[in-house]
């Protein structure tokens, strides 16, 4: 990795497990396959709608683990900011 390699990665995790916690939500699932009275018409968005279905009946463990990623990553960038620490190697 790059000279701020760990800190991306830090960022990038938290952005994913954000993004899990908003595709799994309800209104994406409506937003996805809802309006359609035939899902053999629309077979990319009936597969899009399963994958994201799939992610609704966890919705509630992405909300928890993607709120605890947020305070983590706050907590990093305010030790970061505070000088508590500089460059920290994690690997």
């Amino acid at each position: 990795m790059g000279p701020h390699g760990p800190r991306h990665l830090i960022f990038i995790v938290n952005a994913v497990l954000l993004w899990l916690y908003s595709l799994s939500c309800h209104s994406c699932r409506h937003a996805i396959g809802g309006r359609l009275n035939h899902f053999s018409k629309h077979p990319v968005r009936y597969w899009a709608w399963t994958k994201v279905s799939a992610l609704n009946a966890r919705h509630m463990k992405f909300a928890w683990v993607s709120l605890f990623g947020v305070a983590l990553t706050d907590a990093y960038v305010l030790c970061l900011s505070s000088g508590a620490f500089t460059d920290p190697r994690f690997f």
